[in-house]
């Protein structure tokens, strides 16, 4: 269905400055420029999709991606197209002709060429038309490249969240130098069955994470210390899961030859944000005799993303 050619210029305009749908992709390469660059085609192979922005860690060997583009409905409400579901599965195509997992080394975690999928609702769409996209892009993905596919949040039947995915898969557990990832560290038999894909691992591209939620920040502290083990003991004080901060995730990880770094996922922003995140590893550093510099996102607030979609956007028009 070409359905471009069906839908009013009004209501499309109306469309693209309203209903927005934001996918987050997480790519386990940052150093190879030719593979990025293929990617990169392949995201905006659907012209009315935008690269908002683009972090790219070296250590961490890897990069983020935030893709914007509308998504429209049918005559009851329903959505049935989004020029985001072409571009992610271009974007993989290329990721997955570029990428071997198993030449693959970084500080970072991750199970898969493509390591995690999350879309988010932006402007007035809703968080099911966010989940609509999440399996959609996941049945691609998992039939067109024969990649398990692990769905989660709001995408998954019963709301089972990333991290316990993560934790039954063994995400967490370091396979080289006992602080780095490198190649496919886990049985090819998945040891959990996925939501869409085969159930064996291919050790070249891994395994996938795919979601919907609410927006969620993303927000690094570097410490000045080499010692990974007193990072990773900070990380479980500040997150919810040690008694810290509800609603707030974190890992300790190596991050270039003299730091250590606590990575931070907010998951309500608003409730507790990076301001008191700051303090909170700032204080129980000064108790251990650790620096620590002022921390940094990996990615735009809402409201900025929004904006910097609707000048682009306005800028391809004119």
């Amino acid at each position: 269905m070409d359905f471009t050619s069906t839908y009013s210029n009004d209501k499309k305009k109306t469309t693209k400055q309203s209903m927005l749908l934001c996918c987050k992709v997480y790519i386990s390469e940052s150093r190879n420029k030719e593979a990025l660059d293929s990617i990169e085609r392949g995201a905006r192979s659907e012209p009315e999709t935008v690269i908002v922005n683009k972090f790219m860690d070296n250590d961490y060997n890897r990069v983020a991606y935030t893709l914007v583009s509308y998504v429209a409905h049918d005559s009851i409400g329903c959505p049935i197209y989004t020029p985001l579901q072409q571009s992610v599965v271009a974007m993989a195509r290329a990721a997955y002709e570029a990428i071997n997992l198993e030449s693959h080394c970084g500080a970072h975690p991750r199970l898969g060429v493509i390591d995690d999928i999350v879309c988010h609702p932006l402007g007035r769409a809703s968080l099911d038309e966010a989940a609509w996209l999440a399996k959609t892009i996941a049945s691609d993905l998992g039939n067109r490249f024969q990649v398990p596919v692990y769905l989660y949040a709001a995408a998954h039947p019963t709301g089972k969240t990333l991290e316990t995915i993560r934790r039954e898969l063994g995400y967490y557990r370091p396979n080289y130098m006992g602080n780095r990832w490198a190649g496919w560290g886990q049985p090819e038999i998945l040891s959990e069955k996925p939501n869409e894909g085969p159930e064996m691992a291919s050790r070249t591209r891994g395994v996938v994470m795919i979601g919907a939620r609410p927006w969620i920040a993303t927000y690094n502290v570097p410490i000045l210390s080499t010692d990974v083990s007193a990072a990773k003991r900070l990380a479980l004080m500040v997150s919810g899961r040690g008694g810290g901060l509800p609603t707030v995730q974190t890992l300790g990880l190596v991050h270039g030859e003299d730091t250590t770094e606590i990575t931070c996922m907010l998951l309500e922003p608003n409730q507790i944000g990076a301001d008191r995140v700051q303090k909170q590893v700032e204080m129980l550093a000064a108790q251990e005799g650790l620096d620590v510099e002022k921390g940094y996102f990996t990615d735009l607030s809402p409201e900025m993303i929004v904006e910097r979609y609707m000048k682009l956007i306005s800028a391809d028009s004119s």
